[in-house]
């Protein structure tokens, strides 16, 4: 879609009534020749649009696709979302936002996937990543912090989604598995993948990928026993450019707020409240360690506080963390 399809489309998204052609060619500068062209684009892109005589055009619904016309009615940020790049398919929305942060591309700039055919989680993980049911996007941040902070920006997404995933849909029960994961009864839900281009004590940009799970009615068999869906907790379909707008919405406070404080400490509260190893038995696997005791809380720059197995009080800054199960 140009960019003159999509103003129209989202001027006709606007609109209660029908818009005439006349109307549209005096907004846009175009011709009624030209009017047309791009309602045809529209359509053949998915949009039901009228055509009356006498009357101009109207929309009768769109598409339910994560793309910048659905996604701007629901925007209440200043600048995150405001530079936006939808693509149908890409390898990784984290690669390409990379690659356009080097090139310079604007902090709040989000690049959007309706698929990815290389989707990657933590640690190198596959994120599934199918096609018209799920949000797959990438934010770029510019944070004049140093490198060592930026770690805590994951925590910070982490509850921006969980603010988003409980507005949107109020009857669920989210929880925060630190580092970067939301649950839902247990069952992986969302997942963050914050990566980074540094220096000691200047930090370039940090591309910050989400994905999550929404209107998928089935998983793979491998990941039933783990994953979930929105639609699969609930039975109902929810609006993927609703949601992503959420996310954005709740972002851009938080990380303003955070830019101007040392830490993490303004949301502790809310972090250490919609925790899911709170109190806790887990062990944490790390790169040349296992660590085993009781999650006490998060510390101020994020690190996951345990009482270990023997006595010690530790702070774990990276990990895979799983809970233990009780012994009967």
């Amino acid at each position: 879609m140009n960019d003159v399809s999509a103003q129209i489309l989202h001027r006709l998204s606007q609109a209660r009534e029908f818009l005439s052609g006349e109307e549209l060619c005096r907004e846009f500068g175009i011709t009624r020749s030209a009017v047309w062209k791009h309602i045809g684009v529209l359509r053949a892109d998915g949009y039901d649009i009228d055509a009356v005589t006498g009357r101009g055009y109207r929309l009768k619904s769109l598409t339910g696709r994560p793309v910048e016309a659905e996604v701007i009615p629901f925007l209440t940020t200043r600048r995150f979302g405001r530079n936006f790049l939808y693509h149908r398919i890409t390898a990784s929305t984290n690669l390409l936002a990379k690659a356009l942060a080097i090139d310079g591309l604007p902090e709040g700039s989000v690049v959007v996937a309706d698929s990815q055919t290389g989707g990657r989680g933590r640690m190198g993980r596959t994120w599934v990543s199918p096609s018209g049911v799920n949000l797959y996007f990438s934010l770029i941040l510019r944070p004049g912090v140093p490198s060592i902070r930026v770690p805590q920006l994951t925590l910070l997404v982490a509850v921006a989604i969980h603010q988003a995933l409980s507005k949107v849909a109020s009857s669920l029960i989210p929880l925060i598995k630190w580092p970067n994961d939301i649950l839902v009864n247990g069952k992986k839900l969302c997942g963050v993948l914050c990566e980074m281009q540094s220096e000691p004590d200047l930090t370039h940009f940090v591309v910050v990928g989400i994905g999550i799970n929404v209107n998928q009615t089935e998983l793979p068999s491998v990941l039933r026993d783990i994953a979930t869906s929105l639609f699969l907790e609930t039975g109902s379909l929810f609006s993927r450019p609703e949601l992503l707008a959420s996310v954005l919405n709740h972002f851009e406070p938080l990380y303003d707020a955070w830019l101007h404080q040392d830490d993490l400490a303004f949301i502790l509260p809310y972090l250490e409240r919609y925790s899911l190893l709170q109190f806790q038995d887990v062990t944490v696997d790390q790169l040349s360690r296992t660590v085993s005791g009781t999650v006490t809380g998060i510390s101020r720059c994020g690190e996951l506080k345990i009482d270990s197995a023997e006595g010690q009080a530790l702070l774990i800054s990276s990990g895979e963390a799983h809970l233990r199960k009780k012994q009967s």
